[in-house]
């Protein structure tokens, strides 16, 4: 038997949070598989304030209840987000997994926690008379290791409105369906009055957390295109070296040389060849 609360408001739940240890989830897509003994769940499916997606002066509010089906519908939600969600599992996983457990499974392979990286996205994290906004990178902190207390939900996903429309996409796995990535790959450029104002690249699946590295983006940024053919070479030089990837299915020099790859492809779309 499953022993939990069902929460019909976001109070309601944060209340029950607050007062109980419990494991907060929604669609239950990754709880599943874990088969944990002995937890009491917090269901937050019924929470209508965690399934709204709206949209502000700044930010696309994705709820944390949102399910990647519920996404994939949204005229509202970025084309680069609807790319990474569409390629989750199968139909029966999207219409269930929310971008609030993809986050909370505290996986480096979480395809929405991919973008949200790229994206520079913030999250919006409540508790009972309180809540926070953090920045994505700051809330992984390791494998499964996130920075959310004891008291806390995850409520939103605040992803940029402007600097999305020019990305690249690619997610490796060892099957079309039901795939797990290998590597996955995401990149956002922009360029303004002939120089480079963004460039983000993010890489999952290869390390304990999500790897970016805005330090080495920070040197193209400013150059034009043809400054940045310059530069090429040793900003994929500096990639190498500081990309120390984990083991996988298959070998960590694999996975680097397919990072790598993908790297110099998302840069080559951009004229950076």
């Amino acid at each position: 038997m499953v022993n939990g609360y069902v929460a019909a408001s976001l109070s309601e739940a944060l209340e029950i949070r607050a007062a109980h240890d419990v494991v907060p989830y929604a669609g239950g897509t990754d709880l599943m598989v874990e088969n944990r003994p002995n937890v009491t769940y917090l269901f937050l499916n019924k929470v209508p304030e965690l399934k709204r997606i709206t949209v502000d002066d700044e930010f696309i509010r994705i709820g944390a209840g949102v399910t990647f089906t519920e996404a994939l519908a949204s005229p509202d939600v970025p084309p680069l987000m609807k790319e990474a969600v569409s390629r989750i599992a199968a139909p029966a996983i999207r219409n269930a997994g929310t971008f609030g457990g993809n986050l909370g499974n505290g996986s480096a392979k979480a395809d929405s926690v991919l973008i949200e990286f790229v994206a520079d996205a913030k999250l919006r994290l409540v508790s009972k008379g309180c809540e926070r906004v953090v920045d994505v990178d700051k809330f992984y902190l390791g494998r499964k290791k996130l920075d959310l207390r004891s008291d806390e939900l995850i409520a939103e996903i605040l992803l940029p409105k402007q600097g999305l429309e020019q990305y690249s996409y690619e997610k490796v796995g060892g099957r079309n369906a039901l795939a797990i990535s290998r590597v996955s790959f995401a990149g956002v450029f922009g360029l303004e009055d002939g120089r480079i104002t963004n460039v983000a690249a993010a890489f999952g699946a290869v390390a304990d957390t999500v790897l970016r590295y805005k330090d080495l983006e920070a040197t193209l940024l400013g150059k034009t295109v043809e400054e940045a053919k310059a530069l090429k070479a040793d900003y994929l030089r500096a990639y190498a070296e500081r990309m120390t990837l984990t083991r996988g299915r298959v070998s960590a020099e694999y996975r680097k040389n397919v990072c790598m790859n993908l790297l110099d492809a998302f840069l080559t779309k951009f004229g950076i060849g």
